[in-house]
């Protein structure tokens, strides 16, 4: 494990640096990648303190048609197929994707379509992790690896994790699921090196606040520990990863006051000898 200064390492539209955006398949095509967010649904079963949909009382109301429809879901990614540029998918905007009920039968086949990648040419998933059952892990190895399409297609899950201990978890996000996730985001990994599968990668991300900052290094501690435990090679970031690797990565926090928020991640990176205060470096965050 070595920490990465992420300023240097310019990140293309299409991903991960070094992944190269391929020319339009059709005519009318800009030769450029989209990035479309697929919204499952725009509910979420957490209320992160730094997210602006905590506040949303709709957004924690479950009712039945707060889900995307089968059908409307099958005629966007059958419509893509008409669609003139390369495609970046992503089943997630605003809220948790894993909330819907049907959200292993809407990724299967989405990946069941898109053989020689003639839908999208990457696939991303931005979750909690708190609703990431065995059904839905063998769901996503399943998909991330089929040999029908470019292996690097599903290239990570991204998780929200933001803490270590169980009470500071509860403060951020005023539920008491962080043991549940750790053990779900323990068990992607344990399913992944089980099967002798590669992809997708996981991003495990702490955005770094006043409430948490102190637990750190416990959590990079902890994560180290997991990784070595099953040999698996990864990197800690302080930057939008910008390598296809498992990864840590401790974000700064985007708020009202910049600057305090910008000063709290440059101490926590400094404290955890991943970036020198007075090292230079410009932020990317660049989400693709």
């Amino acid at each position: 494990m070595a920490p990465k200064n992420t300023s240097a390492a310019r990140i293309d539209p299409g991903g991960y640096a070094g992944s190269s955006p391929r020319p339009s398949q059709l005519p009318g095509g800009t030769g450029q990648p989209t990035n479309l967010n697929l919204e499952l649904t725009d509910l979420c079963n957490i209320k992160c303190r730094m997210c602006g949909q905590a506040d949303n009382s709709k957004v924690h109301n479950l009712q039945p048609n707060s889900f995307m429809t089968w059908e409307v879901w099958k005629a966007s990614i059958d419509s893509l197929t008409s669609y003139p540029d390369e495609v970046s998918l992503c089943p997630h905007w605003l809220g948790e994707p894993m909330l819907h009920p049907e959200f292993d039968r809407f990724v299967r086949y989405a990946f069941e379509q898109n053989e020689g990648n003639r839908l999208f040419r990457h696939f991303k998933l931005h979750t909690n992790g708190s609703l990431l059952k065995d059904r839905s892990i063998d769901t996503l190895l399943d998909c991330a690896n089929m040999d029908s399409m470019a292996e690097d297609t599903f290239r990570f899950i991204h998780f929200s994790v933001d803490a270590w201990t169980p009470q500071v978890y509860y403060d951020l996000k005023k539920f008491d699921y962080g043991a549940r996730v750790y053990r779900n985001i323990i068990r992607l990994l344990e399913r992944r090196t089980e099967r002798g599968l590669r992809w997708p990668y996981v991003t495990n991300a702490f955005i770094v606040m006043p409430e948490n900052q102190h637990e750190a290094g416990w959590y990079l501690d902890y994560w180290k520990r997991v990784f070595e435990r099953l040999g698996i090679d990864f990197e800690v970031f302080y930057d939008w990863p910008s390598q296809l690797v498992d990864n840590l990565y401790f974000r700064r926090l985007h708020q009202a006051d910049q600057a305090a928020a910008d000063r709290l991640h440059r101490i926590v990176l400094d404290r955890l000898g991943i970036l020198p205060l007075d090292a230079a470096g410009d932020f990317v965050e660049d989400s693709f």
